[in-house]
């Protein structure tokens, strides 16, 4: 019989037995650590290989000609041929399928005053 401290008693065959017990979770505990050592090593390594944060002379500059502004002009469809033949994809005018141009009449369209000026508001909306 083999004592575990103060009163107890444990018969030897079951601390014998014990052993994997105890030295299976610690070589898994090693293992985990090892793997995870390795990782930060690696991602140290990685991290050394990519360029650095851009020095202030690499970032972007005002045009000469100072901010630019924002244009707001109403546009207005290109219209379509109406002489029976077909536009393919690569006929377009502009990126996508629709293109544009400023429209003559620059008067924004307004909305009736009575109008809740969007569906699915919670208003009884222009009656």
């Amino acid at each position: 019989m083999k004592s575990l401290g103060g009163a107890a008693v444990v018969p030897r065959e079951v601390v014998a037995g014990s052993e994997p017990f105890v030295v299976g979770p610690l070589v898994v505990g090693l293992l985990v650590t090892a793997m995870l050592v390795v990782a930060v090593w690696w991602g140290v390594r990685v991290r050394g290989g990519e360029p650095g944060p851009p020095r202030p002379e690499d970032q972007p500059r005002l045009p000469e000609s100072g901010a630019v502004r924002e244009i707001l002009e109403m546009r207005e469809p290109d219209e379509m041929p109406h002489d029976g033949s077909v536009l393919t994809p690569h006929e377009l005018r502009a990126p996508g399928n629709m293109s544009t141009r400023r429209a003559l009449d620059q008067k924004r369209i307004r909305w009736n005053r009575n109008s809740s000026g969007g569906f699915g508001s919670g208003s009884l909306g222009h009656h």
